[in-house]
């Protein structure tokens, strides 16, 4: 199913370059009827106007990705905060409570020294016709005043405790607030960069759209096929683990789903939410950003890729896809694409990560 999907992946990226018809003259311009040799200009202006577009757009989109995943990361830390707090003053509760049983105690425990101590020792013992009874009040006595010492002690440490949680909570409010502006303040700059693209993109004609399809898919071929020319896929001969083959049959199932920022199913996906999910599917929890699973998943040498394997790609770890086989990743490229198999090297790649290495010796691989 893999070498079929990559076929025909290739043939889409083998779509040919667009060409520009020659330019008629504006109405009551002169024709030069001289004879002369055929005008390229207006064609190769236009290409180099539709690459500078492709580059901006690219650019606009490259810096949406970089802070979609910011985004995501000050997402998960949100997340993260809000659970911290909730269990954070579950303690702080269980903990008041048990410093309320304390106070009672040892609040008890006074008033019992407090009346029990109303004659001086040496007179209850004068008074009394019974020393040994006195003797066992004395121990009893002793007893009590270890108690009240031991409910001090743990009143002391019980409030200290309380006094940490509460600072805890303050501070992981603090944290909280300042993710919660990390994660606003990447969202108007996500928003900025798309609507910026959107609206170079709304400018162009419909047979320019097109063409910068066209050129967009040429581009990649011609990356892919130069990695291809490499020879790199020579050494990479390698199976999918158990878990890889469920992770990559959860990730071609999305294929035609869009593309949305911050997305992570069922619908749509944007590319780490999509790796993330599948690799649920696979029974492996692994980080929300593509960044992250740059930085904690085992890293592999490209040589020793397998499929469900995860490429990271670009310099800042921005984009992520799943390594197929036969040279094809599965991934959500951007804003206005969908999920779909390319070829591998068709963007620059920085590494590959294992998201199942720790589960190698499962299958005694």
């Amino acid at each position: 199913m893999v070498g079929t999907a990559v076929v025909l992946c290739a043939m889409g990226l083998l779509g040919g370059t667009a060409t520009a018809a020659a330019a008629d003259p504006r109405p009551g311009e002169r024709r030069d009827t001289a004879p002369k040799a055929p005008d390229n200009g207006s064609a190769e202006a236009s290409l180099k106007h539709l690459q500078d577009v492709r580059k901006k757009i690219d650019d606009l989109y490259r810096k949406a990705e970089r802070a979609t995943d910011a985004y995501n990361g000050a997402k998960e830390q949100v997340e993260l905060q809000q659970k911290e707090i909730v269990g954070l003053a579950r303690k702080i509760e269980s903990t008041r409570q048990k410093l309320v049983a304390l106070k009672r105690q040892a609040g008890a425990l006074a008033s019992a020294q407090y009346r029990a101590s109303g004659i001086p020792a040496e007179a209850r013992l004068m008074l009394g016709s019974d020393s040994g009874a006195f003797l066992d009040d004395a121990t009893l006595f002793r007893k009590a005043q270890q108690a009240a010492k031991g409910v001090i002690t743990q009143l002391s440490r019980t409030k200290a405790e309380l006094d940490d949680y509460a600072q805890a909570a303050t501070d992981r409010w603090e944290r909280l607030e300042a993710d919660r502006k990390k994660k606003e303040s990447a969202r108007r700059d996500i928003k900025k960069q798309i609507d910026a693209a959107k609206k170079i993109e709304s400018r162009l004609a419909a047979k320019e759209k097109e063409r910068l399809l066209k050129l967009e898919d040429q581009q990649a071929f011609l990356a892919q096929q130069k990695w291809l020319d490499s020879g790199v896929l020579k050494e990479i001969h390698n199976k999918a683990s158990s878990y890889g083959e469920k992770a990559i049959a959860f990730a071609t199932a999305q294929i035609g789903k869009d593309y949305v920022w911050g997305a992570e199913g069922p619908d749509t996906f944007d590319c780490s939410g999509l790796t993330l999910r599948a690799w649920q599917a696979g029974g492996t929890t692994i980080p929300r950003t593509s960044q992250e699973q740059w930085r904690r998943l085992h890293r592999v040498p490209l040589k020793d890729m397998r499929p469900g394997d995860l490429i990271i790609y670009f310099s800042d770890a921005s984009h992520v896809g799943m390594y197929l086989g036969d040279g094809a990743v599965v991934h959500a490229p951007r804003p206005g694409r969908q999920v779909t198999i390319t070829g591998a090297g068709s963007m620059p790649i920085l590494g590959v990560v294992r998201p199942d290495a720790e589960r190698d010796g499962d299958e005694g691989q």
